[in-house]
């Protein structure tokens, strides 16, 4: 790559993640990340995408767990691990492990993160990392006539403590394990914390970092994003990967409990975070409580989206250009597809006589236009217009006729236009005219 080509996309690159910068400045973000990550060397890099997250004004709250580490010290002591419906069997001797192992693994997470090499990510950083008793835990019990002894379950989050503490700047690391009222430690399940807490606080964003890329179908499809509803019919499925099968279950109670956005992404690209949080498509499966896209009716505010949106096709010749006057007089006809709150296409309608209206500056941006969104914005004009009594729908087009006819529009002369839009038919643009009875 040639230096101006790295120049060039470099600052491309830094201007399309500005947004995001200016949009999660002061949001709090839960991260959380299994002892098989850390065993793994992926906590260094985790640590300087960290550094960047909290450098951005991110309220940062780390969630770890520490189960490969726990299954070290307990083959160490001749242990055996014993498990019941996903719980570790936790008597005192495996309690021991468990408090060595995970006091280890936090300790090297914050050391990691207290780092200050030249040269490095984490040089100049001022990252203040806390622990503390922000989690009172309960014990699980007896169930199905074995008692699980130290193992627990999340009983309360000290929220405002935790606010306090991000409110200051400084990141909280938080374990697997929690206190009970009356002293005892009992070993939690690292996801069931992270979810706890991002509940609690109503986190912006809740984050798994898992053993694979995301969430994939029965038939190997991988899903990008899910609605809680959508989550829940796959949570089961015999082809997820270990991480998944535990932390699908609480993204989808996460979400359907006022978390904004559930992220689950692989450790094992390097980076993946940052490219999760701050691209439009990111790189892994997002779970939200309802759809990420909705069409609506466009608004005043979106006449800077809009023009962004069609002012690329405008100087491809594809459409006629509107001037920012014209768009905000004519705002009313347009309906526009919002995908995570980004328009990424828009539509308008025109009408013209009576009976015959006009689908127009239908305009889906470049890296969206495989999601179909382009006909879910034609049906829209569509039900408007046979709402409004329009009985017959036209579109002037000059790249794209085969995609209308194989929609049921017909190809049409320009003698079949409105007088008035026959009157203002462009013959050098030579635009193919269809029209489609509604």
């Amino acid at each position: 790559m040639t230096d101006d080509l790295y120049d060039e996309n470099f600052v491309a690159w830094f201007r399309a993640v500005t947004p995001y910068i200016n949009a999660f400045r002061g949001k709090t973000f839960v991260v959380a990340f299994g002892g098989k990550a850390i065993a793994g060397g992926f906590i260094k890099t985790l640590a300087y995408d960290v550094n960047l997250l909290a450098s951005l004004g991110i309220r940062l709250i780390l969630v770890h767990g520490a189960r490969p580490q726990i299954e070290e010290e307990l083959q160490e002591k001749g242990l055996e691990s014993k498990y019941h419906r996903g719980y570790r069997i936790t008597d005192a001797d495996t309690l021991d492990c468990v408090l060595d192992a995970v006091g280890s693994v936090y300790l090297e997470v914050e050391a990691l993160l207290s780092q200050g090499l030249p040269n490095t990510p984490m040089a100049n950083s001022q990252i203040r990392v806390i622990g503390g008793n922000f989690i009172t835990a309960h014990p699980i019990g007896v169930l199905d006539g074995i008692d699980l002894q130290y193992a627990g379950k999340v009983r309360k989050v000290d929220a405002e403590g935790l606010k306090a503490q991000l409110g200051i700047g400084n990141i909280v690391l938080l374990s697997c394990q929690g206190t009970s009222p009356t002293g005892e430690i009992f070993n939690l399940q690292m996801e069931e914390v992270a979810e706890a807490v991002a509940i609690a606080l109503k986190a912006d964003k809740l984050v798994f970092l898992t053993d694979s890329r995301g969430v994939t179908d029965g038939d190997g499809e991988f899903q990008d994003a899910l609605t809680a509803d959508a989550a829940e019919l796959l949570k089961d499925g015999a082809w997820l990967s270990t991480d998944l099968k535990r932390y699908l279950p609480c993204a989808v109670r996460a979400s359907r409990q006022g978390v904004g956005r559930v992220h689950l992404i692989g450790y094992e690209k390097d980076g993946a975070l940052l490219q999760e949080v701050f691209t439009h498509d990111g790189v892994g499966t997002v779970v939200t409580r309802e759809s990420l896209e909705a069409i609506r009716e466009a608004r005043p505010d979106d006449i800077g989206a809009l023009i962004a949106l069609i002012e690329p096709m405008e100087e491809e010749g594809i459409l006629v250009h509107r001037p920012r006057e014209l768009l905000e007089r004519e705002i009313d006809r347009f309906s526009v597809m919002e995908h995570d709150g980004i328009i990424v296409g828009c539509a308008a309608l025109y009408r013209h006589a009576d009976d015959v209206g006009e689908l127009a500056c239908l305009a889906v941006n470049a890296d969206h236009r495989e999601w179909g969104y382009g006909e879910l914005l034609m049906r829209r004009i569509e039900m408007r217009a046979k709402k409004a009594g329009i009985k017959r729908l036209f579109v002037l087009t000059t790249r794209t006729e085969h995609w209308f006819v194989e929609r049921g529009f017909r190809i049409a002369k320009v003698d079949e236009l409105p007088e008035k839009k026959r009157d203002m038919y462009n013959y050098q643009r030579r635009s193919k005219v269809l029209f489609k009875p509604l």
